[in-house]
């Protein structure tokens, strides 16, 4: 696939959302609530920023995607409104069938931590992304927070 690869996300989106209460436990419960988000295109479709609103968690999040032409790479950024900073990017591609996976370093409870980031399901106007994290040093991937897109 081509740079093209967030061009699906362009637009305003109502977003299903459903997460573990701790990302490393499988058997922690999983909550279930709503959001919306809205995204536009910069540089010919090589860059993509979202804002996503959870209005009953009280935040919201920033996503900045960026291509990368020499590695024919995306970096995906994310900040959401209690920090304020910017989490460790995830880097990746989508493959043939149209299924983007992309992976990074960071941190949670204090426990470093892989970050797998997969998107699928990608239509007009659907999409499904999920959100995994394996502790450090294992390859044991925990499936933490999946978010069903619908056009708005």
């Amino acid at each position: 696939m081509t740079h093209r690869g967030f061009d699906f996300l362009d637009g305003a989106w109502t977003v299903r959302n459903r997460r573990l209460a701790d990302f490393l436990d499988p058997e922690s419960g999983w909550e279930e609530f709503d959001g919306h988000t809205t995204g536009r295109l910069f540089w010919d479709g090589r860059a993509h920023v979202d804002e996503i609103v959870f209005p009953s968690k009280g935040f919201s999040g920033l996503t900045l995607r960026l291509y990368e032409p020499e590695t024919g790479e995306w970096t995906l950024n994310w900040s959401a409104s209690r920090t304020g900073r910017l989490d460790p990017p995830v880097r990746g591609r989508f493959a043939e069938d149209g299924t983007g996976e992309f992976h990074g370093d960071d941190e949670y409870a204090g426990r470093p931590v892989r970050v797998r980031f997969r998107w699928s399901g990608i239509g007009p106007d659907t999409a499904r992304w999920e959100q995994a994290f394996a502790a450090a040093g294992t390859g044991a991937w925990v499936t933490n927070w999946v978010m069903e897109f619908s056009r708005a």
